[in-house]
C-alpha cells in the first residue's frame, strides 16, 4: 500500500514541525493553504499558532466549509493546541466541544508536563504547552484522554483528535504515530 497523503494546515503557525515528524513516519505530507490542496488527503493536522489569525485564513481562502465536507467524509484530523480551538462549536464546529484560549496563561506561563493517554504504550507523553488552551465544555460523544488539574487537555471523537500542547515540539512521537494509525485504517474502511 502507498504511504499516506497528509494535510498540514499551512496559513499560520507550527506546520513545517509537524510536516517533519509525519514525513518521518513514512507519510507523504501536502502543505494546505486553499480548498484544492484537500483533495486526495488521507488526513490532516491542524496545528498550533494564532488561532484568531488562523480564522482569518481560513475565511479568506474559503477553506471552512470544504473543511466540513472534509471531516464529513470521515477523514481523521488532528488538531493541535490553535487546532483544537479551530475544532470547538465556536468556530468549525467540528468538534463537540468548547476551547478557552490562552487558559493556562501567557507565553510566560508555559510549562511541561507528563501525561498518561488511556490504551498508550510507553509511559506517560511529555507535553508542551504554549500559550494553551483547555476544554470548558463536551458533549457526550467525546472521550477527554487527559487532563491537567482536572481540565480537559485531550480528546478523541470520532476520527478527530483534539489536544492542547504541542506534540512536534518533543522527541515523542507517538500522538503523530497514533493519528497516522487512524488514517490508514480509515483508509482500509475500518
Amino acid at each position: 500500500m502507498t504511504a499516506p497523503l497528509v494535510g498540514v494546515l499551512a496559513l499560520q503557525g507550527g506546520f513545517g514541525a509537524h510536516a517533519r515528524v509525519l514525513r518521518s513516519l513514512g507519510a507523504e505530507v501536502r502543505e494546505v493553504r486553499t480548498p484544492r490542496d484537500l483533495d486526495g488527503l488521507d488526513g490532516l493536522v491542524m496545528p498550533g499558532g494564532e488561532s484568531t489569525t488562523m480564522t482569518l485564513g481560513i475565511e479568506r481562502e474559503g477553506l471552512a466549509e470544504p473543511l466540513r465536507a472534509f471531516h464529513g467524509a470521515g477523514k481523521p484530523i488532528f488538531g493541535t493546541c490553535a487546532g483544537l480551538i479551530l475544532l470547538d462549536r465556536d468556530h468549525l464546529d467540528l468538534m463537540d466541544i468548547v476551547a478557552e484560549r490562552n487558559a493556562f496563561g501567557r507565553q510566560l506561563h508555559s510549562f511541561e508536563e507528563d501525561l498518561e493517554f488511556p490504551d498508550m504504550d510507553g509511559g506517560p507523553v511529555r507535553a508542551v504547552f504554549i500559550r494553551a488552551p483547555w476544554i470548558t465544555e463536551h458533549g457526550p460523544g467525546v472521550e477527554v484522554l487527559a487532563a491537567v488539574d482536572g481540565r480537559p487537555v485531550a480528546a478523541r471523537q470520532g476520527t478527530l483528535l483534539a489536544i492542547s500542547f504541542h506534540p512536534e515540539l518533543g522527541d515523542d512521537d507517538r500522538l503523530h504515530r497514533a493519528f497516522l494509525n487512524q488514517v490508514g485504517a480509515v483508509r482500509n474502511g475500518g
